[in-house]
């Protein structure tokens, strides 16, 4: 999509006006990243690469881990300490990256986490060990559906916003700390996956 000029707000007291920012929805030089992630991933499950598999669940999982506790529990009050420009301007340069990143995180984590258990006929345990795999589907799809019916949609309102002739400061700071604290809730519930997954690879 193309940039869309940022203009300053008007009628802010007690802060200077932000500067005019370029904010791209999509940014268009990670596209061939995530391009290549994602084909590297459908090579990785079509070859039956166990290997491979286990690199994408892994990394892909330790990531999405990592980003979510640090987006909630770090970047979250930061925000809420910020003034309005200054929410503006970590938007226009956060937001949009977000937007690549995540979406290519979960499908990544998700895809070769359900193929490796596949190969490993962890799918076919029985109960009560089995418990452990329905707890983990029932964590990491509230977790997928918070991703991607909850955060995404706040990151775009955010970009949307931005892209009016006058944004609303104020709604913009609440979607981002919407965004961050709801990041925050899928971070600690990835630590329910890992007490999960750890017990798992213990039998």
């Amino acid at each position: 999509m193309a940039d869309v000029a940022i203009p300053a707000q008007p009628g802010m007291i007690g802060t200077q006006a932000a500067p005019r920012r370029e904010v791209q929805i999509i940014p268009m030089q990670g596209l061939p990243i995530v391009g290549i992630v994602l084909a590297a991933l459908v090579a990785a499950i079509a070859g039956n690469w166990l290997w491979a598999l286990d690199f994408f669940h892994v990394v892909g999982g330790g990531l999405w881990t990592g980003i979510d506790l640090f987006v909630g529990l770090v970047v979250g009050p930061i925000l809420g300490r910020m003034s309005i420009p200054a929410r503006q301007e970590f938007a226009a340069q956060f937001m949009p990256k977000m937007l690549l990143i995540m979406p290519t995180l979960v499908i990544a984590t998700l895809a070769s986490g359900f193929q490796l258990a596949r190969h490993l006929n962890v799918l076919a345990v029985s109960y009560p060990q089995h418990w452990w795999i329905t707890g983990s589907f029932i964590v990491v799809g509230v977790m997928a559906v918070i991703a991607l019916g909850f955060l995404e949609p706040a990151n775009l309102a955010v970009l949307f916003e931005m892209r009016k002739p006058q944004p609303n400061g104020m709604l913009i700071g609440r979607l981002m700390k919407r965004f961050a604290y709801t990041a925050g809730i899928t971070g600690v519930m990835q630590l329910a996956t890992l007490i999960i997954m750890t017990r798992i690879a213990t039998w």
